[in-house]
This record gives C-alpha cells, structure tokens and sequence, in this order.
C-alpha cells in the first residue's frame, strides 16, 4: 500500500518503497526483490494514471507515452540482462547511488 502511495503521489517511486519493504518485510532475495518491483509497477502505475487523469482532469500526452515507453522498454532489455550479472551488493550499492542522486537533483531544483 505504501508503495502505491508514493507511486501515485510522485508519478513513480513506487519501487524505491517497495525493493526495501521486499526485502526486509517478506523477506526476498535482493535480485527477487527487484524483479518483483518491476513486476508491481506496471498495474500500480496505470491504475494511478487512470485515477490521475479522473481526478485531476489533467489530459495523458500520448506521444511521450509512446516515445518514453519505446526507449523505456530498450532499457528495460538492457537493465535486466544487467541485473542477473551483479552480485547482491553491487546491486544494493548502484540503487542507493542511484535514489541518492535522485534526492540530490530533486534538494536542487
């Protein structure tokens, strides 16, 4: 639930709750626990954006959907063939650069 929280409040994020609780409260193994994420964000994402949209009256540009998604699924290729070759620790350390840098940039808009 908190998970679909943060993913409807900021548009994502739902994983930067959710790989932690995995781990910690079901528990799963850290690559599990990623997949797993990735798995929940589809259904948690179009649920928010559908209920956004409703709610919001704010319009879906389809366009970017389309180009964000096309470059978005590249990478998704290229992230999981990633994610099976990196030890637990290298995984654990590269999230927490990458959500560090994220509060960086966001604590400097």
């Amino acid at each position: 639930m908190i998970s679909g929280v943060a993913n409807g409040l900021f548009g994502a994020g739902g994983g930067t709750v959710l790989v932690p609780g995995l781990e910690r409260f079901i528990p799963l193994e850290t690559h599990k626990a990623h997949a797993t994420a990735l798995a929940v964000m589809l259904p948690l994402s179009i649920v928010s954006a559908i209920i956004y949209t409703s709610a919001a009256q704010v319009e879906i540009k389809w366009s970017a959907v389309l180009f964000v998604s096309l470059g978005g699924m590249v990478g998704g290729v290229i992230g999981a063939k990633v994610l099976k070759k990196l030890s637990a620790a290298w995984l654990n350390i590269l999230f927490g650069l990458f959500l560090a840098a994220g509060a960086i940039r966001m604590l400097t808009l």
